[in-house]
């Protein structure tokens, strides 16, 4: 049980960072590396789908199964709207509402994904989401994406 929470901590800040990045690759205006972030950033679905099975052998509450599964909704909506389908619904104001408010929600939950790894790890993910939730308002007013 140690090892997966330690693992929801590592994936969490990991997730966090990925983000950061892209974003700060689109302030660069460099879509070549934004677009391997953003694959690296979906094969996170990867261990949070481990996470999200070793669960439910580790009696955890509701809430940490919505958390996980926000964000592996959010990995795949990416995948869906940025790589398979490449749809330009950023311009759309409420399907870019509701892409935020997805975003948001997913990374936000991991939040408490993170604090069963304890104070540290809570602590830096905490800090890398101020991070991140600025950046994404900072370059999409800049950058329109």
């Amino acid at each position: 049980m140690e090892a997966t929470n330690l693992l929801g901590g590592i994936v969490t800040v990991f997730i966090y960072s990925l983000v950061i990045l892209v974003f700060l690759t689109r302030l660069a205006a460099d879509t070549r590396i934004e677009h391997w972030l953003g694959i690296i950033l979906i094969v996170m679905i990867i261990p949070l789908l481990y996470l999200l099975i070793a669960a439910r052998g580790a009696d955890r509450p509701t809430l940490y199964f919505i958390q996980l599964g926000l964000m592996i909704t959010y990995l795949i909506v990416e995948l869906l709207v940025d790589y398979v389908f490449k749809l330009d619904f950023r311009d759309v104001r409420w399907m870019t509402i509701a892409y935020v408010t997805l975003f948001f929600a997913a990374t936000g939950g991991m939040l408490g994904v993170a604090s069963h790894a304890g104070k540290g790890w809570s602590y830096a993910s905490i800090v890398l989401f101020l991070v991140m939730a600025a950046l994404a308002f900072i370059q999409r007013r800049i950058t329109g994406m």
